[in-house]
């Protein structure tokens, strides 16, 4: 279903709770995807992606259309992912490198990637990266963004994205060559 078409269900009152579901069902797996490559654990994956689709649902109506609706959905997703990772810090009182440290050893105990130490080395190595580089480096290597997506959903520029994809790799590419 196209996303005007999703837009027009959820904003009929009478097809409202239908739309949504529909529009859940639409990018339910790539923003849990997303999420999951910034929160590492499962279960905190789950709580942020269901945060996410709450504040869809509440702000959907003032979705005013000058974006794409999935560079709306991945703005709010973005943004549920970060606030989600300043509490962690803030509550545990980690410096970022604790709390890198502490998603990275759940890498390990991830069965999805046991077997595949390539995988878990750059799992590992992208914790190593800021918060907002490692949005940036997940959706571009990952999602295959193109950087005027990336744009409308972190509000940034495409320059400035480019410049932080760019520390991001070498940062990468030095974590993996040590």
């Amino acid at each position: 279903m196209e996303d005007k078409d999703l837009l027009l269900k959820v904003r009929n009152p009478e097809t409202r709770n239908y739309g949504f579901n529909l529009l859940v069902r639409a990018y339910q797996q790539r923003v849990y995807n997303h999420v999951r490559k910034m929160v590492i654990d499962h279960d905190d994956a789950d709580d942020v992606t269901q945060e996410v689709f709450i504040k869809i649902h509440k702000a959907i109506d003032g979705f005013r259309e000058d974006s794409q609706l999935f560079t709306w959905i991945y703005r709010i997703a973005t943004n549920e992912c970060l606030t989600f990772l300043n509490k962690k810090k803030r509550r545990f009182f980690l410096p970022i490198e604790d709390v890198a440290a502490q998603l990275s050893s759940k890498l390990d105990l991830m069965p999805e990637l046991s077997g595949d130490e390539i995988q878990k080395k750059l799992q590992k190595a992208i914790l190593t990266l800021p918060d907002k580089q490692r949005v940036v480096f997940n959706m571009k290597y990952f999602e295959e963004l193109s950087y005027e997506d990336m744009a409308e959903i972190t509000s940034t520029s495409v320059g400035a994205l480019k410049a932080s994809y760019h520390h991001a790799v070498k940062k990468i590419e030095e974590y993996l060559s040590a």
